[in-house]
């Protein structure tokens, strides 16, 4: 890696996005922030201005927060960012299904994208990898978990590999009985375990749908069958995911839960670079490490999400856009937690067979599944 390198950020104000500042502010040397986008966190965003100092500012719902500088505003300035000249490297950690189409740009311009927006691939994984081949862009993954299995793999071809195995923390409900679960709060619901994130990924871990939503990320970022990615639970969240080759060995990428390691490699890969930000790795401290099978008649998220990735089609995108909506449900304490599920299972039952193929018709499959969930159970 040569020269110092433009960096864009979506999202930078939520959780990855201030992480990645903090790993982009130890790398000055190597490093340059060159735009940044927020959703609404107009004060937040105006601090990471000052400190960083870009050449572009976005802020999607501006709500008189812009600043008189010349911030872009509006859903166009994803797009605007992801596409600038002086980017070399696009993270996007927008949180959705919004991402999609900053992905798809930065792809056709040939940039590297550092994805932590899992939903581009769910959504559509073919669009991206048609985008990428046109364009001459790459996809890094940014999740823990598909870091660990490309660093695994790390340039092995795809025959060598039996399968691959994602880890999950368990999330808060690990131990609940389902019949508990019915009672579950929200407040229940935000008290993970291992990893601090945002509220709606923090949701999608409790419920497992965020594994669902891996899995399907997977499929495309490594090009395995799903019969050949499995989910195992890992409480300490230490190892990050497991590759098993066709010899019989395994691979384990392991290392203290802190999402600034896979950013850093996303940034990086396939080069590593010296980095004080992590504490050292003291496998005496962090263990004993066990794992336990995934209870699936506890967390249907799962078994839907990877049936609706089997089946293809619009299917992935109906998944996605059912499981937002519900979660959004409840979180403003509208629907209970089990009812997640509940909603993503019908939402499916209705339109999983929708058309596809493009990303209108993608984009109305996702519509329309959002408006059932809405329709059919908010109170």
């Amino acid at each position: 890696m040569t020269g110092v390198r433009g960096v864009a950020i979506l999202g930078s104000t939520g959780s990855i996005g201030t992480t990645a500042l903090r790993v982009l502010a130890r790398q000055e040397d190597r490093f340059r922030v060159a735009a940044l986008t927020a959703y609404g966190n107009a004060a937040l965003l105006r601090a990471q201005a000052d400190r960083f100092g870009p050449s572009f500012v976005g802020l999607v719902t501006p709500n008189g927060g812009a600043d008189d500088a010349g911030w872009c505003t509006g859903p166009a300035c994803l797009v605007e960012a992801a596409t600038r000249d002086d980017a070399d490297i696009v993270l996007n950690a927008v949180v959705g299904a919004a991402g999609l189409d900053a992905t798809l740009a930065a792809l056709r311009a040939g940039k590297r994208v550092a994805l932590a927006n899992k939903e581009t691939l769910v959504v559509a994984g073919e669009l991206a990898h048609q985008a990428a081949c046109a364009g001459g862009g790459e996809i890094v993954p940014v999740d823990s978990e598909h870091s660990a299995i490309l660093q695994c793999i790390a340039g092995r071809p795809g025959q060598e590999v039996r399968r691959i195995v994602l880890t999950a923390s368990g999330g808060p409900f690990r131990t609940w009985p389902r019949e508990k679960l019915e009672r579950a709060t929200l407040a229940d619901a935000l008290q993970h375990p291992t990893w601090s994130m945002g509220r709606k990924i923090t949701v999608d871990s409790a419920t497992l749908a965020n594994k669902a939503l891996e899995v399907i990320e997977a499929h495309f970022l490594f090009g395995l069958p799903y019969d050949r990615i499995e989910v195992v639970v890992h409480p300490q969240s230490v190892v990050h995911s497991f590759v098993e080759f066709v010899d019989g060995s395994v691979l384990a990428q392991m290392g203290v839960p802190s999402m600034e390691l896979p950013v850093l490699y996303a940034l990086t890969h396939p080069e590593r670079v010296p980095d004080a930000g992590v504490p050292p790795f003291d496998p005496v401290e962090l263990g004993p490490l066990t794992f336990e099978r995934v209870r699936h008649d506890a967390f249907p998220a799962l078994r839907l999400g990877v049936e609706a990735g089997r089946a293809g089609g619009a299917a992935p995108a109906v998944f996605n856009a059912a499981n937002e909506c519900a979660v959004a449900l409840f979180l403003e304490g509208r629907i209970g937690l089990l009812d997640i599920p509940r909603a993503i299972e019908s939402a499916l039952a209705a339109l999983g067979g929708a058309p596809a193929g493009s990303r209108d018709a993608l984009l109305a499959a996702d519509a329309g599944a959002r408006r059932h969930v809405t329709d059919r159970f908010a109170c």
